[in-house]
């Protein structure tokens, strides 16, 4: 299978290893992720307008991810997916991860998993660099984070999601096999 990660397991490394290594990727501290979720008030949620705001950003970035002809191996790694199921996944992810109902964790159990639904899709620095490329303008269009007032919760969640995408490219490298999850082909079920 093309999408499998290659089954070299480097040294293992601490969550404060791959924060570190992701904080040099990225530019962005662990600290700093931690912005978006932590310290406004109102909340990211109550600002972003809950879950529909949350809704509304996930297809907001997935419409610019399926049009994204022009890098055609960016588009590859969510071929396993429909558009409305991208956009299911990640809005009740956000939903849950910003203080809103557990929808992520209704449909797919207690554990978020996110390194481990990631790990077996070729997903480098290149492509945290282009996912962010489409969250960027996906935040800066959603129409409750418009204006000046909301300066600094458009750039909190955009340090949140720039740790995310790369600490994604750090930690699937000290993935084992056991903690994969997720797919690379399509699953009757569609749920992983």
């Amino acid at each position: 299978n093309h999408h499998r990660r290659p089954s070299v397991h480097p040294s293992i490394m601490s969550k404060y290893d791959i924060r570190s290594k992701t904080h040099t990727l990225s530019g962005i501290t662990y600290e700093q992720s931690l912005l978006a979720t932590t310290s406004l008030t109102p909340t990211l949620y109550e600002r972003i307008g809950g879950t529909d705001g949350f809704h509304t950003l996930a297809t907001l970035f997935y419409a610019r991810v399926f049009a994204d002809k022009s890098h055609p191996w960016f588009l590859g790694i969510f071929a396993t997916s429909t558009q409305s199921e991208a956009i299911d996944n990640q809005y009740r992810f956000l939903v849950q991860t910003f203080g809103g109902p557990e929808l992520y964790k209704e449909k797919k159990g207690k554990y978020t998993r996110l390194v481990g639904r990631h790990a077996n899709y070729q997903i480098g620095v290149q492509a945290a660099e282009r996912w962010m490329v489409h969250m960027t303008h996906a935040i800066d269009e959603h129409p409750n984070l418009v204006g000046e007032e909301h300066n600094e919760a458009r750039d909190y969640l955009k340090m949140y999601f720039r740790f995310t995408a790369f600490y994604i490219v750090v930690a699937s490298e000290y993935m084992r096999d056991d903690q994969l999850s997720g797919g690379t082909q399509l699953d009757s079920g569609r749920i992983w």
